[in-house]
């Protein structure tokens, strides 16, 4: 099932390898859309503000083992692209060890800080112990997280992306069922809904392991891949931790939005909680997009292959933008309905906010699904700093923007700052890429 994206129809290609991975990162959304819904329905708005406050700080916590998991993966498609097996199982074998060893340690780090972690993030009062209670439970659960992105990032480096999904699916539905059942049949109240999130991420963490060890043995290094190699070591570090740092500063930036969001109450908090939720399905599609296209930059810069490259840049921003548009209108006209999803019809404040938030982004989603793009490139031409360069300036641009005017014009600021960061970003990688990489010039070869 592992595809070389190296030759035959470049549009072909992009949309057949990232629509598995659309898919599964959809439905690794429902595992937080599934405690949201179920919590909000069931337990209450408070409870809702405190599910979902917590949500932005594990979305934080994720992103730097993803960002670990990404890098090596980039790694991983550079070897197998250029047909260098070797280096690509030694480099297997430092990744993990690294990485794991990493996790683990983390999560230690998570489990002793819930207290200075929580006044950090300006937990109100009335919701404290929840958010405590969810995170607790949630934290035990961490590396399940490496397990499931590092086995899933080897696989979509070789150019599987169905497999990932086959293992998300099972543990989606795992995880709404226990939802219904531990949260309304239990009465576990926000306890149950995190014990039902690391239960299902258990088992597709711990399953995609098993698939690999069992299915696809001629990835695993043999005993003469095992050592240490000091070069690709470097590598391994250079790709992983930029990428780990872009995907980490960005959902920081994410993160200290959400504790300026605390500071307007519990109304805030909860359309927030909500309005983020379809602002994240809603642009999810492009952002694996995004990393699908990144992938297929590294495979073929593996193989030297430039002109596939500058092809296959030009195909991935007429599929982007055409997706933005489409999605752009049907948030703005549909906004309210969205809400109507995860807040009862009487909370008209909190639909309210949330409409504004989904009203604003919606208008901009060509923002974001550019800055993916520009994303994926540089990490696949192997150029990631220039990923946390981007990322540095829209999530700076955010965050100052939304401190600074935010006590003069109240949540309407925090909203605006958010594309306003989006489209700086672009313009600085659009300029980067037509002065250093000759996009201009290689489009007219």
């Amino acid at each position: 099932m592992n595809n070389q994206l190296t030759q035959g129809s470049i549009t072909k290609s992009l949309i057949l390898f990232s629509i598995p991975m659309i898919i599964g990162n959809l439905l690794q959304q429902f595992y937080n859309v599934a405690d949201t819904f179920i919590v909000g329905q069931f337990l209450g708005s408070d409870a809702l503000a405190a599910v979902g406050s917590s949500f932005t700080l594990m979305t934080f916590l994720t992103s730097i083992i993803l960002g670990l998991c990404m890098g090596s993966g980039i790694l991983f498609s550079m070897y197998y692209g250029g047909q260098q097996i070797d280096k690509m199982k030694t480099s297997f074998f430092i990744s993990f060890i690294g990485i794991a060893v990493f996790s683990i340690l983390l999560e230690i780090l998570c489990l002793l800080c819930i207290h200075p972690i929580l006044h950090f993030m300006n937990i109100p009062q009335d919701i404290y112990q929840q958010s405590y209670d969810y995170l607790f439970i949630i934290f035990i659960g961490f590396f399940f997280t490496f397990l499931y992105n590092y086995f899933a990032s080897l696989l979509r480096a070789l150019g599987n992306s169905r497999v990932p999904l086959y293992f998300l699916a099972v543990a989606t539905l795992i995880n709404i069922f226990l939802d219904v059942y531990l949260i309304v049949s239990f009465h576990m109240g926000v306890g149950g809904a995190a014990l039902a999130t690391i239960i299902a991420q258990g088992v597709s963490g711990f399953g995609i392991m098993i698939y690999v060890f069992i299915k696809q043995k001629d990835l695993l290094p043999a005993r003469q891949h095992c050592y240490f190699d000091y070069d690709i070591f470097m590598k391994i570090k250079d790709y992983s931790l930029l990428t780990c740092i872009q995907q980490s500063v960005m959902n920081f930036g994410i993160l200290m939005i959400q504790g300026l969001v605390n500071s307007f109450g519990v109304i805030t908090m909860s359309a927030f909680a909500a309005a983020v939720k379809i602002d994240s399905f809603a642009y999810m599609p492009v952002q694996d997009f995004g990393n699908a296209f990144s992938t297929f930059i590294a495979q073929n810069q593996g193989a030297h292959q430039q002109q596939r490259i500058q092809k296959g840049l030009k195909s991935a921003v007429i599929i982007s933008g055409i997706f933005c548009l489409l999605i752009s209108l049907i948030v703005y006209i549909f906004a309210p309905t969205l809400m109507l999803i995860f807040i009862h019809p009487e909370e008209v404040e909190i639909i309210r906010q949330g409409v504004q938030y989904l009203q604003i982004e919606g208008m901009c989603y060509l923002g974001i699904g550019c800055l993916f793009l520009l994303y994926g490139y540089y990490r696949g031409i192997g150029k990631p700093g220039i990923s946390v360069v981007l990322t540095i300036a829209s999530l700076g641009t955010r965050v100052v923007l939304a401190y600074a005017f935010a006590p003069l014009w109240g949540t309407v600021a925090i909203w605006w700052a958010i594309p306003i960061g989006w489209f700086l970003a672009d313009a600085i990688g659009i300029i980067y890429g037509i002065k250093k990489e000759n996009w201009l010039e290689n489009q007219h070869q």
